[in-house]
């Protein structure tokens, strides 16, 4: 059974700009609401706060959309002869402005922006809830946690398309959007927002599942500071981490039933029990129930089987690494109900030699549906880990034994023998290129990595991936057309 989590669309759903939410599980017309007429009590603000994080849980995102752009750019996909156009265009690059689940990413993120924003917009009307409705430090952990979520959106943002809108305020009432901003800007804002965040939120174990803590709000301000090459400033944030450690079984990190383990920082939350009768229409807004992902299904070889974990990713696995045998199903394997079937699938359906384990219910069934509870892990403990590796390795000074030194914490999990002392930084960096590539396999960060260390064109070689072009996203068509502060000219470089 899960844990108890937060509960997101069931008791929250704001629109675009001023919209927001239910009270105590009675619906009012968003539209109508206003700071003066809802922010009053604590049910209120919590409600908002909810909102944010369904953004995360839209079709755009993490529901189905998202996974299939950052595993099928990485390659750590191939695709099966019926996976849908708009997805196979990620694995040969051929997307442009008009790609629908570009739009929905970006749509997803920004709405979750704006609701982020109408309660840090309102923190006076906040503050003035009589403390004994609400106390003054939950009032600073519901703007704590809005601000980690614009945080993340906008990291989501100048992650994939760099340059963008920065928007820390609400639109104005004639719809107007803002223009692009400096992808330094923005990295500046989400640095602003998570130093913030951070001292008003609670430590994981005295938090409720599912909501930004402390931890998350460190690690993922460490994990800005890696990208942006500030190594000494991401190893503070990573060392004041607590109460955090490496799950004894890898696989833990990817059951419903072992959800906010040790190893768990920060997780996309999903529970079917909470309802997904707007699973199908819930692209970009986040409202209404949308408590599964599809991923399950899409991915499961005894179901749709969309795509399949590509021969690349396969051959990277060392001999005896067990994390090969937990991420992938291959023929003669057992599974379903108590291991009672075998799989005998590959190759199937236009090709593969295997079919993905990770985040997938056949542990416990024979079949998927498309109502996958199994929560994301975005951020988890042995990431944290590997980027500490990569910060102590490239900070000047560094020292490579030490970085070396986390990097075989991550390996004696997976039994595998320790890297030896001794090893240079371009020793050390090659290492650690392979063990994220097979720790992370099928967690939406290695195409993030490979643009980062700039060997995208490198490793994506045998792909139609252009250098110069395909680092970014292209700009929506429908925000070029309906922003009139971003223009034709503001399109990223090749689309």
């Amino acid at each position: 059974m899960k844990k108890t989590k937060i509960l997101v669309t069931v008791l929250a759903t704001i629109g675009l700009a001023l919209s927001c939410n239910e009270d105590s599980l009675e619906l009012t017309n968003p539209n109508e609401l206003s700071p003066d007429t809802f922010f009053a009590n604590q049910t209120q603000v919590q409600s908002a706060v909810n909102a944010v994080y369904s953004n995360l849980q839209t079709r755009g995102l993490y529901s189905r959309h998202m996974f299939f752009m950052m595993d099928n750019m990485a390659h750590e996909n191939g695709g099966n002869n019926q996976l849908e156009a708009d997805k196979r265009q990620y694995l040969d690059f051929s997307f442009d402005s008009s790609h629908g689940a570009i739009g929905a990413y970006w749509e997803s993120c920004y709405r979750g922006i704006n609701k982020a924003n109408f309660v840090i917009e309102n923190e006076t009307k906040i503050n003035e809830i009589l403390p004994s409705q609400m106390s003054d430090d939950l009032k600073k952990k519901a703007i704590g946690e809005a601000k980690f979520l614009r945080a993340l959106f906008h990291f989501f943002i100048v992650t994939r398309y760099g340059d963008a809108p920065l928007v820390t305020t609400l639109p104005p009432d004639d719809g107007t959007g803002p223009g692009k901003s400096p992808s330094s800007e923005i990295y500046a804002q989400i640095i602003k927002d998570l130093q913030e965040a951070i001292p008003t939120l609670k430590s994981k174990g005295d938090e409720e599942n599912g909501r930004a803590t402390k931890g998350a709000a460190q690690a993922l301000l460490g994990k800005v500071h890696l990208f942006l090459e500030q190594y000494d400033d991401a190893l503070t944030q990573f060392s004041a981490l607590n109460g955090y450690s490496l799950e004894d079984n890898y696989f833990d990190n990817f059951m419903e039933e072992t959800e906010h383990g040790d190893e768990s920082i920060f997780e996309i939350e999903y529970n079917d029990d909470f309802g997904t009768s707007a699973q199908w229409n819930s692209d970009r807004s986040g409202q209404g129930p949308n408590e599964a992902t599809f991923r399950g299904q899409e991915y499961g070889f005894n179901d749709w089987f969309n795509v399949f974990p590509s021969d690349d990713l396969l051959e990277e696995y060392e001999i005896g690494d067990i994390r090969f045998e937990q991420s992938f199903y291959v023929n003669g394997d057992t599974f379903g109900p108590d291991g009672s079937l075998t799989v005998d699938a590959f190759p199937s359906n236009g090709g593969g030699n295997a079919g993905w384990a990770k985040y997938n219910n056949y542990y416990k069934d024979a079949n998927e549906d498309q109502t996958s509870g199994i929560n994301f892990k975005y951020l988890r403990y042995a990431d944290v880990l590997l980027m500490m590796a990569e910060c102590e390795s490239m900070r000047p000074g560094g020292d490579q034994d030490v970085a070396v030194g986390y990097i075989n914490e991550v390996r004696e999990r997976a039994t595998l023998a320790p890297l030896a002392t001794g090893l240079s930084q371009a020793e050390v960096f090659e290492a650690l290129v392979h063990e994220r590539k097979v720790e992370l396999a099928g967690e939406q960060t290695r195409f993030n990595d490979i643009i980062r260390w700039g060997i995208a064109s490198t490793e994506l070689a045998n792909t139609q991936f252009q250098a110069g072009k395909h680092e970014l996203l292209p700009i929506p068509q429908p925000e070029i057309d309906a922003n009139i502060n971003i223009s034709a000219a503001d399109q990223n470089a090749g689309y």
